[in-house]
């Protein structure tokens, strides 16, 4: 039996960077704050995230249409602020790296470039277990090139009597029909970690574009999309990169894509800097990711961003995946007794454990009323627990622990 004395020792030998973060009170347990594993949903608020915004908005008081340039963080390439820290934390070079709109938004703006169906080569692979936006962009994208979704979309289910997928039945199903594998880098129901430099080389070899939704693994596990040969990649901003609900996502492109004759949607921002300004008609898109924009960047929606691939940059990602793996090994094991459905290497999983249980809707709201305990659930029966290695610590690891225990008893 693990005492709550045990998990505080922990805490004292290996903290996290919890006092980074504003943590929500407690609704119930007789602790002050939430034990909260949700950060696979929506990551907690850094501290600094408030006053690093007011003085955004600000600049925005004090100097009107002259905060472009002129403010303390100039708005014109307040963007660029946030490619290399972005960058360095997907493995990356800069200029295949972008931050912009939203995950979704994202994703149809590179099928644009990228998945190009004839006849012959039009299949796009995905897992079976998709995040749903995922399934809808790929069957609208199909149906919209004038294929039926129902046949052209394959979706991947794991061996019966298993949760996850394998590497080798992923690799099995790319054939020469196939045209794009867009697969989830994390997935988010089950937590399992996808190999991505493996399918990726794989996909290529079937003569496939690759391309992968990193929603959930981006701020989770190191990552190197540019070594790893990915054809581009998507991520949002809001759960592990804790940037708030809805926030600026991310996007990269392969180096040997840029400046090559795709098709491309483009706008105001897609143009050259340099010869904005010209205002010329036709677009002149650099030979980099931010060709890929379309819009003027939300400069109040970029600022929380900001903030938080700052303090990435700052601690980095391998040092928290090194926590991340000894902090989810703690939960695994006080949770024993239950049915993990996430695959028990850690080097097949991220900062997240999916129990199946029955009632798991009804159990997460008594983890939080009663326990003070914020895990979520998805229907029909799993309670997803993200013990996040920026904020999260033994001593919540323990709640939970005890917490799963008496509501289950």
């Amino acid at each position: 039996m693990i005492t709550e004395a045990e998990a505080l020792e922990l805490d004292a030998a290996d903290p996290g960077h919890r006092e980074l973060f504003d943590v929500p009170p407690a609704e119930g347990g007789g602790y002050p704050e939430v034990a909260y594993f949700a950060g696979n949903s929506l990551g907690l608020r850094p501290k600094a995230t408030r006053s690093e915004l007011l003085e955004d908005l600000d600049s925005w008081a004090a100097l009107g249409v002259e905060g472009h340039l002129d403010a303390a963080r100039p708005w014109l390439p307040y963007h660029e602020l946030l490619t290399g820290p972005a960058a360095r934390l997907v493995g990356a070079l800069p200029s295949e790296t972008v931050v912009m709109n939203t995950l979704t938004v994202n994703l149809h703006l590179l099928m644009v470039s990228f998945y190009r169906p004839t006849r012959s080569r039009h299949r796009i692979v995905i897992e079976d277990s998709a995040f749903p936006s995922d399934s809808y962009a790929v069957r609208s994208q199909v149906e919209f090139h004038g294929y039926d979704a129902e046949d052209a979309v394959i979706r991947l289910r794991p061996r019966p009597g298993e949760n996850s997928l394998r590497t080798a039945d992923v690799v099995e199903q790319l054939g020469g029909d196939v045209a794009l594998v867009l697969l989830g880098g994390v997935n988010y129901l089950t937590g399992e970690l996808m190999d991505i430099p493996t399918i990726t080389k794989a996909g290529h070899a079937a003569g496939a574009i690759v391309g992968w939704d990193l929603a959930h693994a981006a701020g989770n596990v190191p990552l190197a999309l540019h070594d790893w040969d990915v054809d581009f990649a998507a991520w949002c901003s809001y759960k592990y990169l804790n940037s708030g609900p809805g926030a600026i996502a991310g996007a990269f492109v392969h180096e040997r894509h840029l400046g090559a004759d795709l098709p491309r949607f483009e706008g105001w921002w897609s143009t050259d800097a340099k010869t904005r300004f010209e205002m010329t008609p036709e677009s002149r898109p650099p030979a980099t990711a931010d060709a890929w924009q379309v819009s003027n960047p939300p400069i109040f929606a970029m600022s929380p961003v900001r903030t938080s691939l700052e303090i990435f940059d700052k601690i980095g990602i391998e040092v928290l995946r090194e926590r991340s793996v000894r902090l989810t090994a703690y939960l695994a094991e006080l949770l024993a007794d239950f049915e993990v459905i996430t695959p028990a290497d850690p080097a097949r999983r991220g900062a997240q454990l999916s129990v199946r249980v029955p009632g798991a809707g009804a159990l997460s709201r008594r983890l939080r009323f009663e326990y003070g305990v914020i895990a979520d659930s998805r229907e029909p029966d799993v309670l997803r627990f993200a013990p996040v290695p920026l904020y999260s610590t033994y001593h919540d690891c323990w709640r939970a622990g005890a917490a799963m225990a008496a509501v289950t008893a």
